[in-house]
């Protein structure tokens, strides 16, 4: 970013924000939004604390199950949608419903089915993450230049040996955004259905912090969680940009 002839990085825009935000915290003007430093050491007392690792790591296991789930299925799904022309007429209507469907409105039907435990987060997880990982698959399976097959065919390759060595490779970039992309709408995902549940993981604190109108903790959790989510982000974005060369010419 070019401002006045001068190159800014990006973080700067981040550093004015956070500005902004410890001058309406300091001021008064909002009790709800608290100085950025009295958010910033509650998120340091508040990581120490027994209560927010046990949270931790009941939202981490359900978000790990679920996503687990949503890579693997997605993943299949799309490589089905991206080599059967069938499949993807009888299952892309499906897939894009559930994209652009608002997904938190089937939490209450979840916890019909599932209960108000853990196994609904699970689910919640697995239907925000799976779709979007299903069509980046697909359109890194359809976006494989034919001449590969025809190579690995004409040198014997097995099916298994097709796509998994040639096929897989060759999408590999499309699917690995399509996972980051699931990252972020599975976080999304384990924290609605945590609140919608409201009994176990960050689901509880988030109640517990808004219900006692606590919200340096309360802020201090979410700004966490943003960060979780950024920084697994990025994660597989450097992993994304590592084989992005099996992308080849296209």
């Amino acid at each position: 970013m070019t401002l006045f002839g001068y190159r800014v990085p990006m973080m700067a825009s981040l550093l004015v924000w956070c500005v902004i935000w410890e001058l309406v915290g300091r001021s008064g003007a909002m009790f709800l939004i608290p100085p950025l430093s009295d958010v910033i050491v509650a998120a340091v007392a508040l990581v120490q604390t027994a209560t927010w690792q046990s949270a931790a790591i009941t939202t981490l296991n359900s978000f790990l199950l679920g996503m687990f789930f949503a890579i693997v299925v997605g993943i299949a799904i799309g490589v089905l949608m991206g080599r059967s022309t069938t499949a993807d007429s009888l299952l892309g209507i499906w897939v894009n419903i559930f994209v652009s469907a608002p997904l938190s409105a089937l939490v209450p039907v979840l916890m019909i089915l599932f209960g108000m435990g853990e196994t609904t987060v699970v689910v919640t997880v697995f239907l925000f993450a799976v779709w979007i990982i299903v069509l980046d698959t697909r359109a890194g399976i359809q976006g494989v230049p034919p001449s590969l097959v025809e190579m690995g065919r004409s040198y014997g390759a097995s099916p298994w040996t097709l796509y998994g060595k040639i096929i897989f490779f060759a999408a590999l970039p499309e699917i690995l955004a399509g996972i980051r992309l699931g990252v972020v709408r599975g976080v999304k995902g384990v924290v609605i259905g945590q609140l919608l549940v409201a009994i176990i993981g960050y689901g509880e604190l988030f109640e517990l912090y808004s219900r006692n109108f606590d919200m340096e903790n309360f802020w201090a959790l979410t700004i966490i969680l943003f960060a979780a989510a950024m920084g697994l982000s990025a994660l597989i974005e450097s992993i994304e940009k590592r084989v992005d060369y099996y992308a080849g010419v296209r």
